[in-house]
């Protein structure tokens, strides 16, 4: 049989050693231990070892490094009446473990729904042209209103992008046809700008030429010259009265 003494020891060891195990814990650095003490809230512990009152403090963790989430596709409507499919990815973190834990039950899930609302306001607060085209304005905006309405839980919203846009078919087409004709536009517009520029060239020319006498004769042979070398023909073209009498003058003297 068993001493007394053994028996006692034996209980003490029972005792004590859960005892032990909870007199201390320790965080990782990214890590923080949230503790109550008879249920009323005490420091924040950590990182590294921390003593405890063993059955009498009790302590709750959280995770301070950023958490990535991809949100769920949200259907809703443009400010312009516009049904569109949106998902996007959220990056943030706690930043006051105290009130993580305190403020919201379940932080990480808050977050997320909260973000997806945002997402859907902001949405509704824009054009679809504005979603095409100002992405990155859209984001910012996403982003301010939920670092609102996650700044009284403890955490900070690193980031929020939306990924991908779907539209109703029947819009992309017109999207398409939209962006067909100002192809176009463009193109008449940069078409008549050069006819406009050609026909100003070709006037400050003919300007030139009948300010001086002779020019225009001379550019009427140059031009018979030109046809004739490209075509390989005979031209008979006759010459100007005036231009034989200056001829012949010159051959008197």
């Amino acid at each position: 049989m068993l001493s007394a003494g053994l028996i006692v020891l034996v209980v003490l060891l029972v005792v004590l050693l859960p005892t032990l195990f909870k007199s201390f814990g320790v965080n990782q650095e990214y890590e923080r231990a949230v503790l109550f003490r008879l249920g009323r809230l005490g420091e924040a512990k950590g990182p590294g070892w921390y003593w405890l009152l063993p059955w009498v403090d009790r302590v709750q963790r959280v995770d301070l490094r950023t958490v990535t989430v991809a949100l769920d596709t949200q259907e809703t409507v443009t400010r312009d009446g516009v049904p569109v499919k949106v998902n996007a990815v959220l990056w943030y973190r706690a930043h006051d473990a105290t009130r993580v834990v305190t403020t919201v039950e379940n932080w990480q899930r808050a977050v997320v729904q909260a973000a997806e609302t945002a997402m859907r306001d902001a949405i509704g607060q824009s054009d679809l042209d504005q979603m095409l085209k100002e992405r990155v304005l859209i984001n910012a905006r996403l982003q301010e209103m939920l670092a609102r309405a996650c700044a009284h839980w403890g955490v900070i919203v690193d980031s929020i992008e939306m990924k991908d846009l779907d539209i109703p078919e029947s819009m992309q087409r017109a999207i398409a046809r939209e962006a067909e004709a100002v192809r176009e536009k463009r193109a008449r517009i940069i078409k008549a700008e050069g006819e406009r520029e050609a026909a100003q060239t070709l006037a400050d020319a003919a300007a030139t030429i009948g300010a001086t006498p002779g020019a225009l004769e001379m550019r009427r042979l140059q031009t018979l010259t030109e046809i004739g070398v490209e075509h390989n023909s005979t031209i008979i073209a006759m010459m100007p009265v005036e231009l034989i009498e200056a001829a012949k003058k010159i051959a008197d003297r």
